[in-house]
């Protein structure tokens, strides 16, 4: 799991460093055999159309990160809107009678266990949210089986409510979690356009004459550190950008603590 894990880093960083430098490479190769047979040719031209290209790369490179960094803000969104929604419905439950109250502070104080244990170990988030899911179908069968009689009640309202309100949190958070991720086709056409205007950089550069291992090689890191950076928004079971886990912390400390 470690080893897999190191290997998923690595290839987030390496993976577009070597594919930027091998592009640079080969488009300096190809500018190098142009010039050979064509000392004549007109420079001008070339550089108007490479930095065209390269405009057009910065601006899939924003639209990208546009796109995880909202994701990003989307998730610490809905952790403290999941934590009032926690916290909420425990408070409401005092107000229920017993056994229910009782057993909805248990299912609450185990339900927010759960997802310390997540951002502690990112491993574990199957069966957590197979547990979590379960604890949920609880307490909404609590609210079912509660006999009519004390359905009435304004307190069992609000319960009902704040139950519902955690179910469709849940629902959010593993949306975000898990299955919202920049899409396949947009970045399959960022890693092809950058490729391509990487090429037509390193064609620059040897039509040129100028440029080298180092200029490339610095182009290469800054390349990849941004690309680095987008998945590491993208992909939080990373825990490469960490989502400040406090709230919920601290919520597993009161209810610990009563």
């Amino acid at each position: 799991m470690v080893i897999s894990y190191f290997i998923e880093i690595a290839g987030m960083f390496l993976l577009p460093l070597f594919s930027v430098m091998a592009a640079i490479y080969i488009g300096q190769l190809y500018g190098t055999y142009i010039l050979k047979k064509s000392p004549e040719l007109p420079k001008t031209a070339i550089g108007s159309i490479v930095s065209a290209v390269l405009g057009l790369l910065t601006f899939m490179l924003a639209f990208t990160f546009q796109i995880a960094s909202s994701h990003y803000d989307a998730r610490k969104t809905l952790i403290l809107k999941e934590v009032s929604d926690i916290r909420t419905t425990y408070l409401r439950a005092e107000l229920l009678q017993e056994p229910l109250r009782s057993g909805t502070k248990k299912l609450l104080t185990e339900y927010v266990d759960l997802w310390v244990d997540i951002s502690r170990d990112p491993s574990k988030i199957d069966a957590a949210i197979s547990r979590s899911q379960k604890i949920l179908d609880m307490l909404w069968n609590q609210v079912k089986t509660t006999p009519d009689s004390d359905r009435c009640s304004v307190e069992f309202g609000l319960f009902s409510t704040s139950i519902t309100n955690l179910v469709d949190g849940f629902n959010k958070r593993i949306t975000l979690f898990v299955a919202s991720r920049i899409p396949y086709a947009v970045l399959l056409v960022l890693y092809a356009g950058s490729f391509l205007s990487m090429m037509a950089l390193g064609y620059q550069f040897g039509i040129s004459g100028k440029g080298g291992f180092r200029v490339s090689l610095v182009l290469a890191f800054i390349f990849a550190m941004v690309i680095f950076l987008i998945l590491a928004l993208d992909h939080p079971e990373t825990r490469l950008v960490k989502i400040n886990q406090k709230p919920i912390i601290t919520l597993q400390e009161q209810l610990h603590g009563k």
